[in-house]
């Protein structure tokens, strides 16, 4: 069924960026990226205090790939 939409502004949208309105069959990401961080690397917020004392990340990774995007055109 078809959609009906307003105005729809977009500031930016990144690489592999999916900006979707309507009707669609397939949306399929063609990227993928593996994130290492810290312990409190993502906290936001206003007056955030994180005490990390003894923190390590493990980066070690046994496998070679994780999730690939094989079939994604």
């Amino acid at each position: 069924m078809p959609a009906i939409v307003g105005v729809a502004q977009v500031i930016s949208l990144g690489n592999s960026a999916v900006f979707h309105i309507g009707d669609v069959y397939s949306i399929s990401p063609v990227s993928n990226a593996k994130t290492f961080s810290g312990a409190g690397s993502f906290n936001t917020g206003d007056g955030l205090t994180v005490y990390n004392n003894q923190s390590s990340t493990n980066t070690y990774d046994q496998d070679g790939v994780d999730q690939g995007n094989y079939f994604n055109v």
